[in-house]
């Protein structure tokens, strides 16, 4: 693979941000792919809420 280089022009020896640039520049497969796409956004949503739920339940632990 080519010597490619960042946003910021670092050297990037693997090539991942131009492997990352091509996977975000894919454009999406139809219908069915932006159907789907609420399911995650969902997931990861209520994955946040769950993560600050247990946050607050150790930090109230860690106060009492």
């Amino acid at each position: 693979m080519a010597n490619t280089q960042g946003p910021q022009g670092n050297y990037d020896p693997a090539g991942s941000t131009q492997m990352f640039r091509a996977f975000v520049d894919e454009a999406p497969q139809g219908p069915q792919q932006q159907a789907a796409s609420s399911g995650p956004r969902v997931g990861l949503i209520i994955g946040v809420i769950v993560a600050l739920v247990v946050v607050a339940g150790v930090a109230w632990l860690a106060v009492r």
